[in-house]
């Protein structure tokens, strides 16, 4: 027996075993059935409620952005809605059948419960995954869409700016050859806008036509710039056509080309450049600055609104060039230089040379001459030497004679100097 108290009134009565299981089995069973109620009944609602919250928001959202997108996403939003409704579909069998199966299987009620309730929050977070990512998927489809359609937009609106403005210059171009230029030839507009900037911005610069035919042909106008120091900046050749609407035959820029050159070269000008107003159609030439030094050295074609602009452009980068070409100058007038100090060198070294020779030779000359003389003096010495000699000996054999000894064996001579010494004697 065992003896427990009540928690209310603490009277303490006693319990056998089997009393005391049988209190605790209606304890836990009645403690079960109502939580496991409870806990059905919030998961029911739950279930409901997130399936409701799910396909409302759900549709909601779908309806929303199916309302914003045009053809191109049509089959999507088909395509979402079969899916959708396919997976509703599931959901509401599944839910049928997990309601059957409590309804059937009251032993297997929390297991299944909880199983159910997992899998479907699993589901759910899965489903809504999937719609949140289905929302991504067609949000990003959306900007795509919207930032190719804008940028396309933009670029028609650029393309459609860029041919109004186009338009707008060739009328205005067109306008200005037809009024302004009514009177003067493209070689006079081109005169005139050079004068306008000359005093400012071209003050050094030589620009005349080209008067000069001798050679065979000549240019519309010739550009020309020195520096301080008179060294060539730059020089052009300029050629200017122009061809009416009227013109039956017409011509094009290619036919200028070859003789523009020939003048170029001819007038000794580093730049050639055609103005042209030909081929009025030809987008090549209508876009501005047209570089044909693959064809032809130095060249360019231009429209006459870019006549000032190829000038200046020129023109900098000659002076930036200025630079270098100082430095190549003065390389230049030091090798120069060198050259004529090494050609002093080598003149002064034949010179030298051809002075030493001419030098040894009559110092050679001079050496034989002095041993021809020494030994020409040798031989007068060896013969002043002999003639001493010889004279020695006179002396000596003409100290040594006597009366005696030249009378000796002559008795005539003995006896007349015997009577000359007698007769002294008698005086």
């Amino acid at each position: 027996m065992n003896e427990i108290s009540c928690p209310h009134c603490k009277k303490a009565f006693k319990v056998d075993e089997s009393g005391f299981a049988d209190i605790v089995k209606q304890v836990r069973d009645h403690q079960f059935e109502e939580e496991l109620q409870n806990r059905l009944t919030i998961a029911e609602r739950e279930k409901e409620n997130a399936v409701k919250l799910a396909e409302a928001t759900l549709r909601n959202s779908l309806q929303v952005v199916l309302t914003q997108k045009d053809n191109d996403i049509s089959d999507l939003k088909s395509q979402n809605d079969r899916v959708l409704a396919e997976k509703l579909a599931a959901k509401e069998l599944e839910i049928i059948s997990i309601s059957s199966k409590l309804e059937n299987a009251e032993t297997e009620k929390k297991l299944s419960i909880t199983q159910a309730v997992q899998a479907i929050e699993k589901e759910r977070d899965q489903f809504a995954n999937d719609l949140k990512n289905k929302e991504t998927e067609i949000q990003l489809r959306e900007n795509s869409l919207t930032t190719k359609f804008s940028s396309e937009l933009k670029t028609k609106d650029d393309i459609i700016r860029l041919k109004d403005e186009e338009i707008t210059l060739r009328k205005d171009m067109k306008l200005k050859l037809s009024t302004k230029m009514i009177g003067e030839t493209l070689e006079q507009h081109c005169e005139i806008e050079f004068n306008k900037l000359r005093a400012t911005a071209f003050q050094k610069a030589y620009f005349e036509k080209d008067n000069d035919s001798s050679l065979g042909s000549k240019g519309d106008f010739i550009y020309r710039e020195n520096d301080d120091a008179g060294n060539e900046i730059i020089s052009i050749m300029f050629e200017m056509k122009n061809e009416g609407d009227e013109t039956a035959t017409k011509k094009r820029n290619e036919d200028f080309l070859k003789e523009l050159d020939k003048d170029r070269t001819e007038k000794k000008c580093e730049y050639s450049v055609l103005v042209s107003l030909l081929e009025s159609e030809n987008e090549l030439y209508n876009t501005g600055i047209v570089d044909v030094s693959h064809r032809y050295q130095k060249m360019y074609v231009i429209r006459p609104q870019f006549f000032i602009p190829i000038i200046t452009l020129l023109r900098n980068a000659a002076l930036n060039s200025m630079k270098f070409k100082a430095e190549l100058n003065l390389i230049k007038n030091q090798n120069i230089d060198i050259t004529n100090f090494e050609d002093n060198i080598n003149n002064f070294k034949e010179g030298f040379a051809r002075n030493y020779d001419l030098a040894s030779r009559k110092f050679k000359t001079a050496i034989e001459e002095i041993e021809k003389t020494i030994d020409h003096l040798q031989k007068t010495k060896e013969a002043l030497l002999s003639s001493e000699n010889n004279l020695r000996l006179a002396n000596n054999k003409t100290e040594d004679l006597t009366i005696k000894k030249l009378t000796l064996g002559n008795a005539t001579m003995t006896a007349k100097f015997d009577d000359l010494s007698n007769k002294s004697v008698l005086e």
